[in-house]
Formats: C-alpha cells, structure tokens, sequence
C-alpha cells in the first residue's frame, strides 16, 4: 500500500487517525483503540519520509525540514475540498525521525441531534453575542461539536461567519450565511492579529480554532464583549477547570478585569468525552454550563469553586453534570458502568444515579 491506499484504507475502516513511525507498520484507531494496519510491514526511515513528504507542498516541506514539526491539512478524494472528507495533519520529528499523525474528518458535517448532544446545545447556536467554548482532552470531538453549532447557524440564519484555524477541518456547504475560513500560515500569520482584523471584517459569528495563549484569550473575549458571537475550544477536563485556565493563565494583576470580562461574556462550556460503545463505535458524553447570573457572580467574585454546585442545581436551565450525562448513557444500554466509571470525576454520585 502506497499513501494513498493506506488514507482509504482508514476511510473504509471507520478509523479516527492514521499513524505512520519508522520502525513499526502504519497504526489506525478505531473507537478509541489502535490496531496496526494488518498484513503490513514496519516502516523503514525512508518509506515514511516518501510518504510524509508525498503529501506536502514544496513551501510545506521546507518549513518541516526548517521547523521539525508542521500542521495542516488536505481534502481526500475529488473535488476542490476532497469529496471523501479531509484529513488534518501534523507531521513531526521523534528520535530525529520523520513520523505523522493524520486525524480523518468526514465531508458530511453531523448535526447536534446526530451527534446526541443535549436540546440544549441548540440554543447556543440561536444566540447573537457572547462567548461560548467547547471543551476536553484531545481526539474526543470538539472540532465535530464546533462544526455542528456552526454549520446550523449556517443553514438557518443570514451571518458572516469567520473562523481562523491551524489547520481548516471542515468545510462548510452553502447556507444562508457567508463563511470566510482563514488558515494560520496560508491566510493570517498570527492569531492576535487574525482576531484584531475581525473586528473589521463585519463579523457576525467568529470561531477561534484553539485559545493557545493569553493574548488569543484576551482578544477573543474582546471580540465577545464588542457583540458578537464567539466559539473556541479548550483542552480542560471540566467547565470549572475552563475557566480556571482562563483566569490562571493571566498574571495576578491583571485576573480581576478578565474575570470581569469573563462573567459578561461567558454564555456557556461544552465539556466533553467520546466513550466507546457496547456495540461499536463512540457516543458523547458532555458537561454542559449555561451562563446565568449566578454564574455570572460567581466568577466575578472568584469563586470558580461553586461552579460544580451551581451545574447541579440547575437542570430546568438546561445544565447538565458528566455524572447525568454518563448515568443516562448506562441506563440506555449505549455504555457499561465501567467505562462511565472510569471517566466519571464523582464515581459515588454516578453510582446513586444508575442505582
């Protein structure tokens, strides 16, 4: 199998991420799990380099050899933006040698109800301003979530959106609304000053691919409180531990106007996993905050601990605990209890709800 034959080969096997490192054959994840390709030998040095290289540009592969690591990403399939889906890339050196990490996006964007997120997740995608993040660990769906929001605004209402990315995942069909998709490195070299030209671009929504420092934070709140409406992500484990990172990422001085900005803004948290199935395949398990007023004080005041209380407390708004989510999971047949065990941050409180 030459490149090409090993990307179908993940297509057609349902897989999330295709692996290629030197010394062992090329790896696949399917529902969470990696399996090497069968029948297929280790990767020498230069089979893997032919093959990372096959699919960069001449510009790409100068800024790999020059950086030692690079993202991107390309469509699969025919097509301007690859009728079989994309894949998003990042190569990258270990032990000085040439490896890669291709993660699979489908070309059909899921909507919320496909994806099984709550009702409430609907409503994020009606507002008109504010701020609202999607949150959790690596590989378990926020870019999906991201597209679905996004792309239900697109079919339903007349918005210029903008997103700036590193690299574009999905591509969005024509709706009702405009999309402007900038890549980090193609189309803007900084994402402070991608977001600086937003304001000037007429947006109505803007996403904000991943909030990496405390300038992208600043000037994406910013961006919220001058009226629009802004989607990001987040790697945390919990809407809490969100806005923790928010604030701690600032120093002291300067946590009080964040925190003030943050309570304006903040309108909700997605936390979510993607655990594996009973019978195949993955299912979301999520976290959801709605921005309220007691949110609101909460975070002025600082005290982020009282947030886990307040998602508690407050289910006829819409807000959901891991615990519910993962207890409605088990009691549907969809997950066993121990995997919801295993991910659950208040194990005795997921015991009571499954009885």
């Amino acid at each position: 199998m030459d490149i090409q034959q090993l990307l179908q080969f993940t297509v057609q096997n349902n897989a999330s991420d295709l692996h290629l490192l030197p010394g062992i054959p090329p790896a696949i994840r399917i529902d969470g799990s990696l399996v090497y390709v069968p029948n297929y030998p280790a990767l020498t040095k230069e089979s893997c380099e032919q093959m990372i290289f096959s699919l960069l540009t001449p510009s790409q592969k100068q800024l790999f050899l020059a950086n030692k690591e690079l993202d991107f990403s390309f469509g699969f399939g025919g097509g301007v933006y690859g009728d079989k889906g994309r894949f998003r890339v990042n190569v990258y050196y270990q032990r000085n040698l040439p490896s890669a990490a291709l993660r699979f996006l489908p070309p059909n964007i899921k909507t919320i109800d496909e994806l099984g997120l709550p009702k409430i997740v609907h409503s994020f995608a009606s507002m008109r301003q504010g701020f609202v993040l999607v949150t959790g660990p690596t590989g378990h769906g926020k870019s999906t979530t991201l597209a679905a929001i996004i792309n239900e605004i697109n079919i339903n209402r007349a918005c210029n959106i903008l997103t700036i990315e590193d690299p574009i995942e999905y591509v969005y069909p024509n709706g009702k609304s405009i999309i402007s998709q900038r890549e980090m490195g193609g189309d803007t070299h900084s994402w402070t000053l991608a977001l600086k030209s937003a304001l000037r671009q007429d947006p109505d929504v803007v996403l904000v691919g991943e909030m990496r420092d405390p300038e992208t934070i600043s000037s994406a709140i910013t961006v919220a409180e001058t009226g629009h409406l802004v989607f990001s992500t987040l790697h945390t484990n919990s809407a809490s531990q969100t806005i923790d990172r928010m604030i701690d990422s600032f120093p002291a001085y300067q946590q009080p106007q964040i925190r003030a900005q943050l309570a304006s803004t903040l309108k909700g948290v997605i936390s979510q996993r993607l655990l594996p199935k009973i019978n195949g395949g993955r299912v979301a398990a999520v976290e959801i905050l709605v921005g309220t007023t007691a949110l609101a004080s909460n975070i002025r005041e600082g005290k982020t601990h009282l947030i886990d209380s307040i998602i508690q407390t407050s289910q006829a708004v819409g807000m959901v605990t891991l615990e519910a989510s993962l207890a409605q999971l088990v009691l549907t047949g969809a997950i066993s209890l121990d995997i919801a065990k295993s991910y659950a941050i208040h194990q005795e409180e997921l015991q009571r709800m499954v009885g």
